[in-house]
């Protein structure tokens, strides 16, 4: 701490401005990106995905991105299976940017949900692609039932999550490692963030930008959506 302070006050300007970047994210306990890096939000999807799992936080980012706070960000939407064309639930088509297969290496991962998991559960090479990507991610999120694909890769052992309205006790009895929370919209514990999802997303959307941002950018974004409008607050 001592070291940053000195190197804050002897440096010049330009040399203040990055060390700064890069020290603040250290003392707040979060790996900081290189200076100027890329970053990407990678959202998995599947045939029978519920759309506002999707739509919510692809609306929340991509509005992120145009501001210069964020530009350094990229959201793609990542395919489970060959096929990169998806249909939802409510039959809305989405033409993902890549696929499980292509390896992309993501610094945020965020997976949606459907009314069936059980197919995507019992996909070994999705477990095994969510697993990897864990390992190198900053943060991982989930929507709805999307949480027992976290559960199921062995990510919310110990931790506190949340899953749709009605399914904690499934959640619960299927994973009992999981300290799992009741009517909790959104719960966030050591880098991991799930929700409720439908509606919710976008709360659980907006909990995350400010986490990657901060609260001040996240309810800028919440106002120009018009988020503000909603007597409940979309913001924890």
């Amino acid at each position: 701490m001592h070291a940053f302070l000195v190197l804050l006050k002897t440096t010049n300007a330009k040399a203040r401005l990055a060390f700064a970047y890069l020290a603040i994210p250290l003392l707040l306990g979060a790996a900081p990106l290189s200076y100027g890096a890329s970053a990407k939000i990678g959202i998995v999807v599947f045939d029978g995905v519920l759309t506002s799992d999707v739509t919510a936080p692809l609306e929340v980012f991509g509005a992120a991105t145009k501001k210069a706070w964020f530009s350094n960000y990229e959201v793609v939407l990542i395919s489970a299976s060959h096929d990169k064309t998806v249909t939802t639930e409510e039959g809305l088509s989405l033409i993902a940017n890549t696929s499980i297969y292509d390896a992309p290496q993501l610094d945020v991962l965020l997976v949606a949900s459907a009314y069936d998991m059980q197919p995507w559960l019992e996909n070994e090479e999705l477990i095994q692609f969510i697993a990897k990507q864990a390992k190198n991610s900053q943060w991982l999120a989930s929507n709805c039932s999307g949480a027992f694909l976290l559960a199921e890769a062995g990510l919310l052992d110990g931790k506190r999550a949340t899953t749709w309205a009605g399914g904690e006790k499934s959640l619960a009895a299927a994973y009992p490692a999981i300290k799992v929370q009741y009517d909790q919209n959104v719960v966030v514990d050591g880098g991991v963030i799930t929700s409720n999802g439908g509606p919710v997303s976008y709360q659980s959307a907006f909990a995350l930008l400010a986490r990657l941002s901060s609260d001040k950018y996240a309810r800028e974004i919440a106002e120009l959506l018009q988020f503000n409008r909603l007597k409940s607050a979309f913001i924890q």
